[in-house]
């Protein structure tokens, strides 16, 4: 779903074996850049110099790089402080930067040019300045990008609707080996502690932003006894695997994210398999990535202006149809281009669009209904927790790795054990046959 083509990689990578290349010149005209893989359309990053020419008169290069893991990327800003001008963390890690002091606050004046920044829904802004600090202001140092939910795709042939509404279906024994479980800690967490207490949640004694944040003991050894009890149902866990899983048909079941799910649907029906989308009733998380410029960048003037013009919608529709995920930009051009007529149902986007968008046509799986989103919650960070919490998801991770596994690893451990002895034994004759050899050029 998030593909970047092969070329642009490739340049990618030979601007980095040019060390220091940027060193050169004045770094007011560099902008460094880290995102998600395949997460922005290339067009867009390489029109952008020449927009902030038109805008500034100056010039600027543009230095990009890509992560996989949210905490690979604060690792190098917190320990290594790399001077990345922009990055775009997940809600969460916004979170612990805004905390640790590792943002600085977005410029909102842009001389002569639109602040397209405003175009951020105001829904978008509400749920991350929930993240503010004592006299910081989240929406003051992130503005949103993409967002999605958290739900299960299903082979509508071998899963029946009702039963992927709900997240016992991942529990559900008549799916063994045909279920894919998101290899995501934090998702894993979330989905376990609102399967455990899905009784308490429908008699409304609890709520599932209070059920994902409680990180208390007991919840932890909670979802540690739901998780290792789902471990024997499940095909396996994955990171990025699974939604050509399921356009192969070789899974019925994928615990994922929306913007996933859109890529899977359209792909496989090109083969004809038959996939849909839902987020279960009794509640999920919602997720938000957003762009920030961290304490040590060095052009905090061009990250400013970049940030403001992925706002623009024109930008953000590009952006949405090269990963497939949902713009937070909300504004009258990117409601016209996504509703769609032939839909069979009505959704109330008025929640983020506003008031006019509260009965249309358009795709559910990218824009949830308000009934939808009022069912589900943003996973904070788990603050001083998430060691006790990786160590329960090591353990569940590690642990009945079933027998044709040890088995192999056991094998593999023989032979380099043998391995080992025998490069010894070489050695140590190598070193006699030297020895001999010199005691003997010492003798004539």
């Amino acid at each position: 779903m998030r593909r970047i083509n092969k070329w642009l990689m490739v340049c990618v990578c030979a601007l980095f074996s040019l060390t220091g290349c940027y060193n050169t010149e004045p770094r007011e005209n560099v902008l460094k850049i880290y995102n998600w893989a395949d997460y922005i359309d290339e067009d867009v990053l390489a029109e952008f110099p020449r927009w902030y020419k038109e805008q500034t008169g100056e010039d600027i290069r543009i230095v990009y790089q890509t992560f996989d893991i949210n905490e690979i990327m604060l690792t190098k800003i917190e320990r290594g402080h790399e001077d990345f001008d922009v990055v775009c963390p997940s809600e969460y890690i916004i979170e612990r930067m805004l905390r640790k002091g590792l943002l600085l606050p977005i410029d909102t004046v842009f001389g002569k040019t639109p602040n397209y920044l405003h175009n951020e829904s105001p829904y978008i802004r509400e749920q991350l300045d929930k993240l503010s600090r004592s006299g910081h202001r989240a929406s003051d140092y992130a503005i949103g990008y993409m967002w999605g939910t958290a739900g299960i795709l299903f082979n509508t042939d071998h899963v029946p609707a009702e039963d992927a509404r709900t997240w016992a279906s991942l529990w559900n024994l008549k799916y063994k080996n045909k279920i894919l479980m998101k290899e995501s800690y934090r998702d894993a967490y979330g989905t376990a502690l609102i399967y455990a207490n899905a009784g308490d949640l429908k008699k409304s004694k609890v709520t599932v932003e209070e059920l994902m944040n409680n990180y208390s003991q007991a919840s932890i050894d909670t979802v540690e006894k739901y998780l290792k009890a789902m471990k024997p149902l499940i095909a396996g866990w994955e990171a990025d695997f699974g939604k050509e899983m399921m356009t192969k048909g070789k899974a019925w079941l994928n615990m994922t994210w929306s913007g996933d799910a859109v890529w899977a649907i359209e792909e496989a029906e090109g083969v004809g398999i038959h996939l849909d989308y839902e987020v279960p009733a009794e509640g999920s998380n919602v997720w938000y990535d957003g762009w920030v410029i961290p304490k040590y960048a060095r052009n905090k003037k061009a990250a400013s202006y970049f940030i403001n013009y992925l706002c623009r919608p024109d930008v953000a529709l590009r952006n949405m149809d090269a990963c497939g995920y949902v713009s937070a930009v909300a504004t009258p051009e990117i409601l016209e281009v996504k509703i769609d007529t032939t839909l069979s149902y009505f959704a109330d986007l008025s929640y983020f669009f506003g008031p006019a968008a509260d009965s249309i046509q358009i795709d559910k799986v990218q824009y949830p209904d308000r009934t939808v989103v009022e069912r589900c919650a943003m996973i904070r960070d788990s603050g001083d927790k998430t060691e006790l919490v990786l160590e329960m998801w090591s353990r569940v991770k590690g642990d009945n790795l079933g027998v044709g596994v040890v088995i192999v690893i056991l094998v593999f451990a023989g032979i380099m054990v043998v391995f080992t002895v025998y490069r010894k034994l070489q050695r140590y004759h190598h070193e006699k046959v030297q020895r001999r050899r010199r005691n003997h050029r010492r003798k004539k």
